[in-house]
């Protein structure tokens, strides 16, 4: 038996489609509307209130992974990079493949000092944006930071143009190849110091080209890197700049063990010794190191002794008098 329901049903249940219709439109209207507020108000810098009508936005489904990943954009330019992380990865857990969550994510751990998260989250990156220099740079950044150098410079020798145009990614890429101890990165600061000047990389410069045997370029560029630094006392006392933190007496100090090791016989090595002391240097375990060193000669190792011995004196006499040793030093490998 064929029923039809009375047309006063049908008209309800058209009328319950009809408003049912008419109350998601007005939802959806009024999502965009919070949302482009909330946007609005972020363009400002007034994160207060943007957070404020994107946490309204994220509650409905139109908006929802929009406002989340703008919402981490907020909570990292205000510093709370687990908060930022979380809502990024939440993004990420419904669309995967998200590039833009991807790498807001990775650059969230390298904040929060996850550089083994953020190297598995650069992969992926890589993965769908393989032609991305900049991508492949920050990548980089993270395996140099872990202690993966030949990978990170695997990565960024895939982007040849790269090299040539982005000053930036060619220091990187030296950088990479001289963790390695590899003679190719002679060639790479050489090309990065041709069209700029970095006084950190022109050290590096140095350190590299000694490395490699080449003495006499090395110690042109350590003396370069002299005439731009104030003395250590100087510069702790404001009066001067330190150029990237570097410390005279260091450099001084890389002279001298050059000249020690690649020129034994001429004693201009522990003038130069003795000079870093006086600019300040005084660790006396860079010291106690070349004492091991086979190239040095006896007579001067122990002028090395002799050295060591006046600075230990010095600290325990200052320390028994009740004052604070002259400690501005600077190290071989930590300036």
């Amino acid at each position: 038996m064929n029923m039809k329901p009375p047309l006063l049903l049908v008209g309800c249940f058209v009328f319950s489609g009809f408003l049912l219709s008419c109350m998601t439109a007005a939802r959806a209207a009024k999502a965009e509307e919070y949302y482009a507020l909330g946007m609005a108000y972020f363009d400002l810098g007034r994160y207060t209130e943007a957070e404020r009508w994107l946490s309204q936005a994220r509650t409905l489904d139109k908006t929802k992974l929009a406002s989340e990943y703008n919402l981490g954009r907020i909570a990292f330019e205000t510093g709370r990079y687990e908060e930022a992380v979380k809502l990024f990865e939440g993004v990420l857990e419904k669309d995967p493949d998200n590039v833009m969550a991807l790498k807001a994510a990775a650059y969230g751990r390298i904040k929060t000092g996850e550089f083994d998260e953020a190297e598995a989250l650069y992969e992926r990156v890589l993965l769908l944006s393989p032609e991305s220099a900049d991508d492949g740079y920050n990548y980089a950044l993270v395996l140099n930071a872990i202690n993966k150098p030949e990978k990170a410079e695997e990565v960024l020798s895939k982007y040849p143009y790269a090299l040539l145009d982005n000053k930036d990614i060619l220091l990187l890429y030296a950088r990479s190849q001289g963790a390695q101890h590899k003679p190719e990165a002679v060639d790479s600061y050489s090309q990065w110091l041709t069209n700029n000047s970095d006084p950190q990389a022109q050290y590096e410069f140095a350190l590299v080209l000694e490395e490699n045997g080449l003495y006499a370029r090395s110690l042109e560029e350590y003396r370069k890197l002299l005439a731009l630094l104030p003395s250590d006392r100087t510069a702790d006392s404001g009066g001067a700049s330190t150029a990237s933190g570097l410390r005279r007496s260091a450099i001084q100090f890389s002279i001298a063990r050059l000249l020690l090791t690649a020129d034994a016989e001429n004693p201009q090595g522990v003038t130069e010794l003795e000079l870093a002391v006086s600019e300040g240097f005084s660790d006396t375990e860079a010291l106690t190191k070349l004492l091991d060193d086979e190239k040095i000669l006896s007579s001067a190792k122990d002028a090395i002794r002799k050295i060591i011995n006046d600075l230990k004196s010095t600290t325990r006499d200052t320390s028994t008098n009740g004052g604070t040793a002259d400690t501005a030093t600077g190290t071989d490998e930590g300036i």
